[in-house]
């Protein structure tokens, strides 16, 4: 592209993405249609792709245009929360923290105690997209998986939080895994690895003869192995956050180990380095709501 697009080309994006019509976006952004389907043409002719397929039945997003429409969102998102924040932040001490959808219950339940006298912000998104905040400025710090594993930008600061090998959760009913080389045969075992090993961790249940469904979340992946009562391999933090009494824990018939990493700018929010200690300490026990809540 020639140049960045504009907040009103974003926006007209995101209202024709979601009226499946230029007249009821132009109508929504007050302008006219002919002017709406001028600015949306220009913008098409500047990112060298058609983004919306139209006809005289309204407009449908290209696989090009779903994936503006979803960055154009998230910009107007952020940008819609710039006021709110400032104002938060002249009347409080702020911190903007996000974290993947499994770690998020857990962490900013804990950071909510440790962090009694400090206003959390918390953002709730995938780990890439994360590190891009970051690095933009519009997050203090992410706590993710997959640090040690992509390319970190200059000027960011990786503190690892701990290391979490992999465990063979174990429903009560669930039934234990077999002997030989293919000790589960004719058995379901859901996963969730939390990082980028996920499709190597898939392969080698395989391997083992499982018939493995992947959960999208870690919450999810307990809640499933519950209800078919199978084994569910997940980083043993988790284990140890959804484990009922009757389950076992026991090794993971494969070796990985999942590593939490806050990323930061330089230097690093003071206010998360002081509560590091205690996060790490939380993180690690069995039944950390309880003990965030005795605190």
């Amino acid at each position: 592209m020639s140049s960045y697009p504009t907040v009103e080309d974003l926006r007209l994006v995101d209202a024709v993405a979601r009226h499946g019509s230029l007249g009821a976006a132009a109508r929504e952004l007050l302008v006219s249609q002919p002017s709406a389907s001028q600015r949306l043409a220009a913008l098409e002719r500047r990112v060298g792709v058609t983004l919306f397929d139209r006809d005289t039945t309204g407009a449908r997003p290209t696989a090009a245009g779903q994936e503006f429409r979803e960055q154009a969102a998230h910009v107007l998102d952020h940008l819609g929360a710039i006021v709110d924040r400032t104002l938060v932040a002249a009347r409080s001490r702020t911190v903007s923290v996000g974290t993947i959808p499994s770690l998020a219950g857990t962490l900013f339940a804990v950071l909510d105690v440790l962090l009694d006298d400090v206003v959390v912000q918390p953002e709730v998104e995938h780990g890439p997209r994360l590190l891009e905040w970051v690095e933009r400025g519009t997050l203090d710090a992410a706590f993710v998986t997959i640090a040690k594993q992509v390319p970190i930008a200059r000027g960011l600061v990786i503190t690892e939080v701990g290391q979490h090998d992999l465990v063979t959760l174990l429903p009560h009913g669930a039934p234990e895994r077999g002997q030989g080389r293919r000790p589960y045969t004719g058995q379901t075992v859901v996963c969730c690895a939390l990082d980028l090993s996920r499709d190597v961790l898939l392969q080698r249940l395989t391997d083992l003869g499982a018939h493995v469904r992947q959960a999208a979340t870690a919450e999810s992946a307990v809640r499933t192995a519950r209800e078919r009562r199978c084994a569910v391999v997940v980083p043993d933090m988790v284990a140890h956050w959804y484990a009922a009494p009757g389950d076992r824990i026991v090794p993971a018939p494969v070796r990985s180990r999942v590593r939490l990493s806050m990323v930061t700018r330089s230097p690093a929010p003071s206010d998360l380095v002081d509560v590091l200690p205690g996060l790490r300490e939380r993180l690690d026990r069995g039944n950390v709501h309880a003990r965030a809540r005795e605190a």
